[in-house]
């Protein structure tokens, strides 16, 4: 019987017999795997991939990467080397009936001797309980999955699945892979680009790594009848750059967001505002970005300096009184100021540790001659009893234990020779000195 989703490769048919006109990009879909253009680390004799189908143990996989890096490709190329049949689902459009008409025609392929590599794209839109239906299948060797993902499976994909799938992450073309691709194009259409050195650098650029997005773009320029080769000026007049891959909710929003910290951490103001502008042409809310530059304050710099965190919120309202565009360069400001400023996370250090211990010593109270005594009953109960009033004693200090009876003292707060933190580090070392001297 024929499958519901097979997607057996045939030339679409206009009437009268002749093959439709077919995109650039499918006229150059690689006839085998020594075809792909880039993923070595993927494809390689000593790759995974390449491993696998060497010792004919290929088993399923999931395919993470950014759009146009061959994902559906290679999928495709492995069920040509393997013999196993080809169908290709996405999950955005398949639900739970389609699913089964699958599986079910999977199980009657796999009786009369016949395997199916059924490649699922865009695997993290199924819920749980669509994931948990492939497990069956997958384990009884009716079918070999291989799903398509731009999103970090360790978040999007049931643990089951993936512990019954190898990861492959695929990466963003480079510069130079696009540029073999270019002239792959160029043979393929039989002429040379209309375009200068400079421009056809700018036209990689544009593609901003992806594959079909280039072959997209070739097959416009290649189209237009120009006298001489178009600089980049020229180019740039008749093309739109694509847009920079940003989900605001995926993967790119978290490391994006993780470099510019990173950054600022690292004391590269460059590279900060260098992230932070990506974010923001990405399309971020600066409204984010305010907060998690505070926070940056408070978790890295801390008390090594005392205007960060103010500088910060400056910044933050700043942005709320001017809005965009203006308004971001207030916290382009506090990234530079951030990065420059020295670095300690020795309060957050002390906080996490303080917590540790807090969490450990339950419900210890405080020892009673710190504890107020309102009443008689209080006072009868020693509550209060033997505390030393600090500002009575010498140099303004008693010494006194402030923790729980027979709970040894914690050290958590340990500042570091830097910035602002340098002085306290002294008090510190000062106040440790006499609490020595007074329990002599």
């Amino acid at each position: 019987m024929a499958d519901l989703f097979d997607t057996t490769e045939n030339d679409t048919q206009r009437e009268g017999g002749k093959p439709a006109p077919r995109p650039l990009a499918d006229r150059l879909r690689p006839q085998s795997l020594g075809d792909v253009i880039g993923q070595e680390q993927v494809l390689g004799p000593d790759a995974p991939l390449g491993t696998m189908l060497a010792s004919g143990s290929l088993g399923s996989l999931i395919l993470w990467g950014p759009p146009g890096v061959g994902k559906t490709t290679i999928a495709r190329l492995l069920a040509r080397e393997t013999d196993l049949h080809f169908i290709q689902i996405s999950a955005i459009f398949t639900g739970v009936p389609e699913l089964r008409k699958v599986f079910e025609a999977a199980r009657h392929r796999r009786s009369n001797g016949q395997g199916t590599l059924l490649f699922v794209d865009e695997i993290h839109r199924f819920n749980k309980a669509q994931q948990d239906g492939f497990l069956p299948h997958m384990e009884d060797g009716t079918i070999l999955l291989v799903g398509a993902t731009t999103e970090n499976p360790s978040f999007e994909l049931n643990a089951a699945v993936l512990s019954r799938a190898q990861v492959l992450v695929l990466k963003r073309l480079t510069l130079a892979d696009l540029e073999r691709l270019v002239q792959r194009a160029e043979q393929e259409l039989g002429q040379a680009l209309p375009l200068t050195g400079e421009a056809r650098e700018a036209l990689l650029e544009m593609a901003d790594g992806d594959g079909r997005a280039l072959l997209n773009l070739v097959e416009q320029v290649a189209a237009w009848n120009v006298d001489e080769k178009l600089d980049v000026a020229g180019l740039s007049s008749r093309l739109m750059r694509r847009a920079a891959i940003y989900d605001k909710s995926g993967d790119e929003h978290f490391n994006l967001i993780s470099a510019l910290h990173k950054s600022v951490r690292g004391s590269d103001p460059d590279a900060a505002l260098y992230w932070l502008a990506r974010m923001l042409t990405g399309g971020e809310d600066p409204r984010y970005l305010a907060r998690r530059i505070t926070r940056m304050a408070v978790e890295d710099i801390g008390l090594a300096d005392l205007q960060a965190h103010r500088v910060c919120l400056d910044a933050w309202e700043t942005y709320e009184r001017l809005g965009s565009p203006e308004g971001e360069l207030a916290l382009a400001q506090a990234v530079a100021y951030l990065a420059l400023a020295p670095k300690s996370n020795a309060a957050y250090a002390a906080y996490k540790s303080a917590m540790s211990a807090a969490k450990k010593t339950g419900s210890e109270p405080p020892p009673s001659h710190i504890l107020n005594a309102p009443t008689q009953l209080m006072k009868d109960q020693g509550f209060g009893e033997g505390y030393a009033y600090d500002h009575d004693a010498p140099d303004g200090f008693s010494g006194q234990n402030y923790f729980p009876d027979g709970m040894k003292r914690g050290v958590y707060y340990l500042p570091v020779e830097r910035g602002f933190e340098r002085e306290l580090k002294k008090r510190v070392d000062y106040f440790a000195r006499l609490r020595a001297k007074r329990s002599e």
